[in-house]
């Protein structure tokens, strides 16, 4: 069992998707501090010093409190300002992704248009080369002829 375990962590697929995993969420934080640190502010600046994080509706009476982890607490609320900034994230992560996605594709088909451009290169070069018929029938043409004006 021991021995299929192994086997099973030193398949390449198993050790890219852990490595993707972890790569993966070291990226989500910097884009969530990207989104929290510098976007969010930006536009509570923009929109007169707003900050969508602590933005929420009470669904009880019973909650007073002026931020979301308090109101929390206290109740049930609509933390739509955090929902805003979770979505913000999610949008700014699937941007860089797809711009990944384009780059490595548009490197993948310049990699595959440059070995077809090789592959017919090499294939130019191993065609074997018949001229020397031709050559010999037009030497002969001109014998003839030749032969013909004398």
């Amino acid at each position: 069992m021991l021995k299929e375990f192994q086997d099973f962590i030193a398949k390449g697929n198993v050790m890219d998707l852990a490595v993707g995993v972890i790569i993966g969420g070291a990226f989500a934080l910097i884009v969530k501090s990207l989104t929290g640190d510098i976007i969010m502010p930006l536009v509570g600046v923009v929109f007169g010093g707003l900050d969508f994080s602590n933005y929420f509706l009470p669904l009880s009476d019973s909650v007073t409190a002026t931020s979301l982890a308090e109101a929390k607490k206290q109740g049930a609320v609509l933390a739509w300002g955090n929902f805003l900034t979770v979505a913000l994230n999610f949008l700014i992560l699937a941007w860089i992704i797809f711009m990944l996605v384009k780059s490595v594709n548009r490197l993948r088909a310049e990699a595959e248009k440059m070995a077809a451009k090789e592959k017919e290169e090499e294939e130019a070069k191993e065609e074997p080369q018949e001229p020397a018929q031709d050559i010999a029938l037009l030497t002969e043409i001109r014998d003839l002829l030749a032969a013909k004006k004398a």
